[in-house]
């Protein structure tokens, strides 16, 4: 089992709320209403860990290693929310969500295929990682600051933990699960060709609520991730190939296969669906 020993090094390295944020250090002078704005979103949004758990759980009910450790994931992914909203209530109380705001980031995500799941959650902390150090330098306040620096090592945590049941799962499943992380690895490697960012909280999951079955569709403002990151934090290509060479340099590490790029990586994708008989155009488009 991965589970206790996940949860000895994450607890090693646990950040407490009170004593590890510099609270003291603020300056009102550095805080502008519109970055006050985006860190209620960002709260609010970090909420939807709770669906997200709902969902591994139910769709992980025969793993009850994985599940144990979703104990700890969903416990640090709803303090990210919670150290965001004790920010707002310290320093602009106006601004704290709503009960009924966050509740609304709470809904039921359909059923999905476990692996491909698991890939795109750590994928996801992949690009959170390097969304919040970007978060981190855009910010002139040195509280909020500190805390996307604290948030952003935790993402790469999480990320490190998602990759070793990735590790497990190949030796479970082999070729099936290189297909599935090979088929989500070039969907989340691809984002410069889609319109909207490609994060779990920004997909469609639940086709009875189409189109407000994206958490950040049930925002206060849904435009908020795209203006965040193009206009405020500015997620340049450059930092967008920073996400694509982490993605794709765990993919090679995991399959044992140099993929130099998506290309790369989408003719194994190809190579894994027809060594198992699976159409290759419903595995993924073309990169």
């Amino acid at each position: 089992m991965l589970y206790p020993e996940l949860f000895k090094q994450l607890e090693a390295v646990r950040w407490n709320m009170d004593t590890d944020i510099p609270w003291d250090r603020f300056d009102a002078a550095q805080l502008s209403e519109e970055q006050a704005h985006t860190i209620k979103m960002n709260a609010i949004t970090e909420w939807a860990a709770l669906p997200a758990t709902e969902m591994f759980l139910r769709d992980n009910r025969g793993d009850s290693d994985f599940c144990g450790f979703m104990s700890v994931w969903f416990f640090e992914e709803q303090k990210h929310s919670l150290v965001m909203m004790e920010y707002l209530r310290r320093f602009r109380p106006d601004l704290v969500p709503t009960e009924a705001e966050l509740h609304e980031v709470r809904f039921e995500f359909d059923p999905a295929p476990p692996l491909e799941t698991l890939m795109l959650h750590f994928c996801g902390e992949i690009r959170l990682n390097h969304w919040y150090r970007r978060a981190a330098e855009w910010h002139t306040e040195p509280v909020i600051k500190a805390i996307y620096e604290t948030l952003a090592r935790d993402e790469a945590r999480h990320g490190g933990a998602y990759l070793r049941y990735m590790k497990r799962a190949l030796a479970q499943h082999g070729d099936a699960a290189r297909l599935a992380f090979a088929k989500v690895g070039v969907l989340m490697a691809s984002a410069r060709r889609t319109s909207q960012p490609l994060h779990p909280t920004n997909l469609h999951v639940n086709e009875k609520l189409f189109p407000r079955d994206t958490v950040q569709s049930r925002l206060p403002d849904p435009d908020w991730l795209e203006q965040w990151l193009d206009k405020q934090i500015q997620f340049d290509a450059t930092w967008e190939g920073k996400v694509v060479e982490r993605i794709l340099h765990n993919m090679s590490l995991l399959m044992g296969r140099e993929f130099p790029n998506v290309q790369a990586l989408n003719r194994f994708r190809k190579e894994m669906a027809q060594k198992l008989a699976v159409p290759a155009d419903t595995a993924s488009a073309d990169a």
